[in-house]
């Protein structure tokens, strides 16, 4: 049958396998038998075993196991079965009925056939039960499989029926035939059950498979559908329609969202990224000294290693992120890279079938009609299979992005927690925690992109391959063009660069100010210091605007250079192309193929630039991390845990430093099992130094420092977590309610537990702001009791809180018969009270040990210790009942005449004094409720009436324990307001120019398109070159005018731009100062800054990029609707059932995708204030050793995030498959039309349907633009939201300027019938009080805890308004002023010394309006000058955030510098003495009475002996005066109740 001539496959069959008239040229075309069953059924085979790798791959990664027999898969098993059992006969009928006896010969395909469909069936026949095992619910290849192999069998089905009807015609027809139809016949039956059982596993293959029995991980109610959908459900998104359909009926919250994916969890994603960048940390290092196996995973923690390494390891340079993330991540993103590469493939298909288009139009029924409709459809098919590929390239992508940076955000985490502190000191909070914020989702938004290095250029050489078969050399005059574009784009990125990375440090200044700023603003306020500092940030912002104009100028450069390069490029080329050579003539196939060639080129040329920026961006935020990342840690060997030591603390012979000068020398110190030990010193001495280096968080230079047991710390300064007071004690440990109490009771703390609105269970402000200090101290201290540990580092604890408290506390808790007598403790302290009770004493001083012993020892020496203990008697502020212990000790241990009159001295002084109770000036205080070291008292007095005034006042308060009010997300739509006041930030006339200049742009584009196509189709230009260079020269006056306005656009756009970042974050930050005291109380810090960093930073940089994008690609799509309408009209009849679709998907996508983008943004903030929280607090963790658990806590922070971010990641592709699917429809109705529409005009075609293979991306991006801008303008709502809060009152008032430059003259102050609440809707806390002060006088203010001691300093400088009756001073209502006025002619030494980070000199006089010679003099009378003077830099030294490089007692006496050089006539003293040392309290004392002599001088009294001399005292009790006069009368009257405080402490 088959002669010599025919080709291998043709002998293979035994018939023909191509016939061209047949299948090509013909109006009925069909394939041959042949084709059918090899080529048609071997390509799906072929491609499943290609790609059958991919599914070992999913049983290899699938996390599941034991999927139960069900329907599904039982008849998967059973279909496939048949399909065996079928293809089986097939051969053995082959070999039956054909060859050998029979006259049928038997061919290859008869019997390589079968084998081939046989073994790829039993391949998949095999993955039934192996899916089953592994928990593979679904896979794509198999699905794929199918598919082909259903649609490749269709055209074997007519020609069986075909040859079927012709069979039957025979066998009815009258002759009787010889033929046997025998083995056709079986043939027949035998494929189309095969073809119905092909159907059918297409069919079982569109769901998935049960649920697997075991998981790895629990999968709760709320799993994700994803997890158990369909291969077709997954690819086209259809899982998320639920969401979607929720997200659109109701705005979206918490509870509605899915669990996270196991696979993306910071519990699957930190081993692996851990194990890569520890090897990468080894590899670094020279010496191999630690080979360890992979990340070491103990209870699921994963361990970091160390890159600062060793001191001895020679280091050969930092250990990169980028190795260990391209060996974590890097096999799902070579997929994507595949994928990536088909599309590109697909893309360039696409200008070859418009050719042919185009030549059948031309052909004019030349061509039979189903061509014309194949090429439509073909058009269509190949566009959907991008659509598809490109959806799960970009999943792909940003699930990467989103492993990356959990992955980044966890291991700058677990660095944070064991940072040395010389590393801390070279950054700020605020910048650790940007490398969170910025740098790390910087990854995330370049992964997508990321391909685009070697897609581009890939993109960009088939482009011009095909070009060139276009047009011939010519082509290479439009590549110049773009070659030359191409640097001058990289010098303008290289400057952009330059500029971004100035605007990030000015950023991080700036957010850095602020945050100093609202962490101060209560001094800021009482200071009236605010246009200081607002100068300072508005300063540093103007440098970072101008920086934001060099760029935005740049870029819209860079933006005009980009639009305007297609058009440049095609001129060049056509001109060139038509002037070479007179016989070069444009028809329509070359011009719109090129044409669409272009725009393919468009594409790859935008996004190298925009790629690279990128890259350099995301090159500047590796550089940081790594530094960070790479920075020294502490040594975890400084401090050793040798159990043979005798004691369970000891330092031999210490040498230690904070990493630069050496702190502490030869320090021998020995904590004897169960021993207290004190450590004694004035301020600055070191004592705390002492306890940080047992911590191991001093740099050790030389000793040994050794402690054995469970460590326990309450610093100096207490850090206390945002959460409740019993999450803050327990500190994660489980909670045993008798040792709870018990640690309450001992701590003094039910008092005020009762107090407060939910109990223990109330939350406390970020930085316990709620709390006052003493409050704070002592749930420190319980919180370390609680621990029940083995070693108390206790550094002051007792400095936070009244005597009375301190001395509970010394005998409940730390002292011999406290809770903690068996265990062994350091005690730093200032009290010599407790001295006698301790088992031995170190003296420091000058950073050394100056002696050391038991209190009997050091009295008898006579050296240092008897010094301090008689400075410190001298002050006489000890009850009568310790001083005469003290005596007894003195007395019985030798004779120290000196001594002993000291401490008679001392007891006699004590007798004329008492104790008062208080709390410091801060209104948060008593917005808990008065707040304050409630003392429990001794036997002698109850302080239940106290507790009872305090209680009262919170009854009321409804909302029970939650201070800081929940950041609302905002639901439903941006109300146009926003819109608005965004476009007039922006300003109108740029606005509409903007609008205005894009149209212009866009009509001369589409008039340069339509004159190509008039020149494409006129036939004299071929012979006629005037003619020609007449096209040419409009077509060139077309792109000129094209180029001006494009640039115009892009600068009016910029410039608006700038003019909206001016306006709003002026208006910002002017209205954010202006802000009552109580919206800082009861909104916390993180989310106050987040305005001012990522929100500020959204409308600087993101706004005025996406609108540039979002007006281009709006634009770009009403321009192909038009010129599709104009070649094909009857498309506008499609265009509307289109555009509703499209308008449907796109409210569904908006609805949800806003919602989601504001529940992730929420969800965002707690990773960062819990990670600023971490860093401030790092060392109590590290000392309790809780590191895991925060890392833990972190981890599940983050994973709540990602829950937030998948879905709105995936709703990206839900739309973008749904949009692309529309945009494929608007190619296959344009060609069809144009195919069938009868159009003889061959260069409209060509024009509409190029324009039509671009509107896919262009509708895509133009919901995606719309929708980031509706996601971002939320940032301008915010914004705008902070900027209409309730402001306080005018700082400045016209009235004002009248009074003289020195008032009050006198300084009369009155308060009459003053009423005063702290919020609305809470109780009165002062209830009409009336007294008058005269000029001059000292008055003494006392009460117990809420009485309203700290109310009458707030009122005095209207941190709280008036409720009722008024406060006068010099006789003006203070109400009639401006709040500056008068906060600035009264001066507060406050209660917690605030510092800012800046020079010293800005800390003393922020206006610099003072001389050099004043600030010396005050420092001279604040004791400071010869700390001063000893500083390198004086006056301008750097003082660091928060004055954390000065001890308490020098910002106590900074504070007092400020006040002397205010020196106002008014003096309110909140006394402070609790963190300073007695000589310095001493010291204060005394400059005030000198210096404050002839002021009014208000005293907040801790202690009585202060205000004995003091000309009246006003004693409150809940919020009433009930005595007004001087002391002496007061204590001569004994119903007074002053005279009851006096006797309370056995001084009458």
């Amino acid at each position: 049958m088959a002669d010599d001539t025919s080709s291998p496959m043709d002998r293979f069959c035994g018939s023909t396998f191509w016939n061209a008239t047949e299948t090509w040229y013909t109006n009925d075309p069909d394939f041959t038998p042949c084709f059918e069953q090899t080529a048609l059924v071997w390509t799906p085979c072929a491609f499943y075993w290609a790609f059958v790798i991919f599914d070992f791959y999913y049983l290899k990664a699938s996390l599941d196991r034991n999927i139960p027999w069900n329907k599904l898969n039982v008849s998967k098993a059973l279909v496939n079965l048949g399909l065996l059992v079928i293809t089986a006969l097939d051969l053995i009928m082959a070999l039956v009925k054909k060859g050998g006896d029979s006259e049928l010969p038997l061919y290859d395909l008869d019997v390589w056939g079968p084998i081939i469909k046989f073994a790829t069936f039993l391949l998949l026949f095999i993955f039934i039960p192996l899916n089953r095992k592994y928990g593979v619910q679904t896979t794509g290849c198999q699905f794929i499989f199918w598919f082909l192999l259903t649609v490749l069998s269709i055209p074997r089905c007519r020609t069986e029926v075909r040859l079927d009807a012709e069979r039957q015609k025979i066998l009815n027809s009258q002759q009787p035939s010889e033929q046997d139809f025998s083995w056709e016949e079986y043939q027949f039956v035998s494929f189309f059950i095969f073809f119905t059982f092909t159907s059918i596993m297409l069919i079982l293959n569109c769901f998935a498979d049960g649920m697997p029995r075991q998981t790895k991980y629990q999968r709760g109610e709320n799993e994700i559908p994803e997890l158990s959908a369909s291969f077709l459900s997954r690819i086209t998104y259809q899982w998320f329609d639920k969401m979607a359909l929720k997200g659109y009926r109701n705005p979206l919250e918490e509870k509605d969202l899915w669990d996270l994916r196991p696979q993306d969890s910071c519990s699957e994603v930190m081993p692996i990224f851990a194990h890569h960048w520890n090897q990468n940390v080894r590899k670094n290092y020279k010496n191999k000294a630690r080979v360890e196996p992979k990340a070491q995973f103990s209870n699921g923690n994963v361990t970091f290693e160390n890159p600062h390494g060793e001191k001895n390891g020679r280091k050969k340079g930092m250990a990169s992120i980028m190795p260990p993330i391209y060996k974590s991540f890097g096999g799902v993103f070579l997929f994507g890279a595949l994928m990536k590469l088909f599309t590109d493939t697909l893309t360039f298909a696409q200008p070859q079938v418009l050719s042919l288009i185009i030549s059948f139009v031309e052909a004019q029924d030349a061509e039979p009609e189903w061509k014309g409709i194949l090429y439509a459809v073909l058009l269509f098919v190949l566009a959907a299979a991008q659509t598809f590929i490109l959806g799960q390239y970009f999943h792909r992508m940003f699930i990467v992005g989103l492993r990356i940076r959990t992955a980044l955000i966890n291991a700058i985490y677990r660095k944070a927690l064991r940072i040395s502190n010389s590393t801390k000191k070279e950054s700020t909070v605020g910048e650790i925690v940007n490398l969170m914020a910025v740098d790390a989702q910087r990854f995330m938004e370049l992964t997508t992109y990321l391909n685009m290095i070697w897609s581009a250029p890939l993109q960009i050489g088939l482009a011009l391959y095909f070009l060139w078969q276009q047009l011939g050399p010519s082509v290479l005059a439009g590549l110049a063009v773009m070659i030359i574009l191409i640097p001058v784009n990289g010098v303008i990125a290289s400057r952009i660069k330059t500029y971004q990375i100035r605007q990030m440090k000015y950023k991080d200044e700036r957010v850095k100010l602020m945050n100093e700023v609202l962490s101060g603003i209560k001094v800021l306020k009482l200071y009236a210091w605010e246009p200081s500092f607002e100068k300072q940030v508005l300063d540093i912002r103007d440098k970072e605007i101008a920086t934001l104009r060099s760029t935005a100028y740049l870029n819209a450069g860079t933006s005009f250079l980009w639009s305007c390069a297609p058009f440049l490029v095609s001129l060049v080329t056509f001109a060139t192309y038509v002037l070479i050579d007179e016989n070069n003539v444009l028809d329509a196939t070359k011009t719109f193929v090129s044409l669409s060639l272009f725009n393919i080129l468009r594409f790859p040329l935008t996004m190298l630039p925009m790629l690279i920026t990128n890259l350099v961006q995301t090159q500047v935020s590796v550089n940081r991390i790594n530094k960070f990342l790479n920075s020294e840690e502490l040594d975890p060997n400084s401090v050793l845990h040798d159990s043979s030591k005798p004691h369970p603390m000891s330092i031999e012979n210490g040498e230690f430093s904070w990493g630069d000068e050496i702190t502490l020398r030869n320090i021998n110190i020995e904590v004897k099992k169960g021993s207290l030990v004190a450590l004694v010193g004035t301020v600055g001495s070191g004592k705390s130094s002492v306890v940080q280096a047992f911590l191991g968080e001093m740099e050790k230079l030389a000793g040994v420092v050794n402690t054995v047991g469970k460590l326990a710390y309450v610093p100096q300064q207490a850090w206390i977590q945002n959460a409740t007071v019993r999450d803050n004690i327990l500190f994660g440990q489980t909670y045993d309610r008798k040792r709870y109490n018990k640690v309450i009771d001992a701590c003094a703390l039910r008092a005020d537990i009762d107090i407060l609105s939910a109990g223990d269970l109330t939350e406390i402000g970020e930085k316990g702001i709620n709390l006052s200090g003493g409050q704070k101290q002592r749930i420190s201290l319980a919180r370390a009791v609680y621990s029940d540990a083995d070693l108390y580092l206790l550094d002051d604890p007792l400095s936070a809180v009244d005597a009375h408290v301190g001395k509970h506390i010394f005998e409940e808790v730390i002292g011999p018969k406290g809770i903690l007598a068996r265990k062994s403790r350091v005690l730093v302290t200032h009290g010599v009270t407790f001295l006698p009770q301790v088992d031995s004493i170190y003296v420091i001083k000058m950073g050394e040990i100056s002696e050391s012993g038991t209190f009997d020892q050091l009295v008898k020496n006579k050296g240092a210790f008897a010094d301090f203990i008689i400075q410190h008697l001298q002050e006489g502020n000890e009850e009568e009942e310790e001083l005469n212990q003290i005596k007894r000790q003195i007395s019985s241990t030798a004779d120290v005449p000196e001594l002993l009159g000291t401490v008679e001295k001392a007891i006699k002084l004590a007798r004329t004094e008492s104790l008062s109770d208080s709390i410091s000036v801060t209104s948060a205080d008593s917005l808990m409720g008065g707040g304050g070291s409630l003392r429990r008292r001794t036997k002698r007095q109850d302080s239940h009436d106290s507790v009872a005034s305090a209680a009262s006042l919170k009854k009321k308060q409804e909302v029970e324990g939650k201070l800081i009010e929940t950041e609302k997300s905002q639901t439903g739509g941006v109300e146009f307001a926003v819109y608005k006041h965004y476009i007039k930030s922006v300003g109108i006339f740029l606005s509409v120019a903007t609008l205005v200049l894009n149209f212009v742009f866009q009509a001369f584009q589409i008039g340069s398109n339509l004159w190509l196509t008039q020149w494409a189709n006129d036939q004299n230009v071929a012979n006629d070159t005037g003619l020609r260079d007449m096209y040419l020269g409009v077509y060139g006056a077309f792109g000129f005018g094209q180029v001006l306005s494009k640039y115009l656009s892009g600068l009016a756009l910029a410039i608006g731009g700038l003019h909206c970042s001016m306006n709003v974050f002026n208006k910002l930050l002017n209205t954010g100062l202006k802000w009552p005291m109580e919206l800082f109380d009861t909104t916390p810090l993180g989310r106050i800054l987040s305005r001012y960093s990522k929100d500020v930073d959204t409308v600087d940089s993101v706004l005025p990029a996406i609108t540039v994008q979002l007006l281009n690609t709006c634009f770009g799509v009403l321009a192909t609707i038009v010129v599709i309408s104009l070649s094909t009209p009857i498309f506008l009849a499609v265009i509307v059932p289109i555009a509703f679709l499209y308008y449907f998907a796109q409210r569904f996508y908006v609805a949800t995708s806003r919602q989601l983008m504001r529940l992730e943004s929420v969800s965002r903030s707690p990773i960062y204030s819990h990670f600023s929280e971490t860093v401030t607090g790092a060392s109590t963790i590290r000392a309790y050793n809780v590191g895991d658990r925060f890392i833990e806590e972190s981890d599940a922070k983050v994973d709540k995030n990602q829950v937030c971010k998948y879905p709105s990641v995936i709703a990206n592709r839900w739309l973008a498959i749904r949009l692309e699917m529309v945009g494929n429809l608007i190619i296959l109705f344009a060609s069809l039309f144009a195919v069938l529409g009868g159009q003889t005009n061959p260069g409209l075609v060509g024009l509409s349907v190029s324009y039509a293979l671009q509107v896919t991306q262009t509708l895509n991006w133009l919901v995606r633009m719309s929708s980031d801008i509706e996601t971002n303008i939320v940032s301008v709502e915010r914004i705008k939201e902070y900027g209409e809060t309730k402001q306080e009152a005018p700082w400045e008032l016209e009235q004002d300027k009248n009074k003289p430059k020195n008032w009050p003259q006198e300084g009369r102050v009155e308060f009459q019938n003053f009423q005063v609440r702290y919020r609305e809707g809470l109780d009165l806390v002062l209830r009409g009080v009336s007294f008058n002060i005269q000029g001059g006088e000292k008055v003494g203010i006392v009460g117990r805890t809420g009485a309203g001691k700290s109310s009458l300093t707030l009122a005095l400088f209207r941190i709280i308004e008036a409720a009722g009756g008024r406060i006068s001073i010099d006789g003006v209502d203070i109400a009639s002023m401006g709040l500056h006025m008068l906060r600035s002619r009264l001066t507060i030494i406050p209660q917690d010394p605030v510092l800012f980070s800046g020079s010293l000199r800005i800390n003393l006089d922020p206006f610099e309006i003072k001389t050099d010679d004043e600030i010396w003099k005050a420092l001279e009378l604040s004791h400071l000058k010869s700390f001063v003077k000893s500083l390198a830099a004086g006056l301008n030294h750097e003082i660091a955030e928060g004055g954390e490089n000065l001890s308490v007692g020098q910002r106590q006496l900074v504070c007092l510098a400020r006040a002397l050089l205010r020196k106002t006539k008014v003096l309110v003293l909140d006394e402070a003495t609790a963190a300073v040392d007695l000589e310095t309290d001493d010291l204060i004392q005394k400059t005030i009475r000198t210096e404050f002599k002839e002021c009014t001088v208000l005293t907040i009294a801790h202690r009585l002996n202060t205000i004995l001399d003091s000309d009246k005292v006003i004693v409150l009790d809940k919020g009433q005066i009930i005595e007004f006069a001087s002391p002496t009368e007061l204590l001569d009257n004994p119903k007074s109740a002053f005279y009851s405080m006096a006797k309370d402490a056995n001084l009458v």
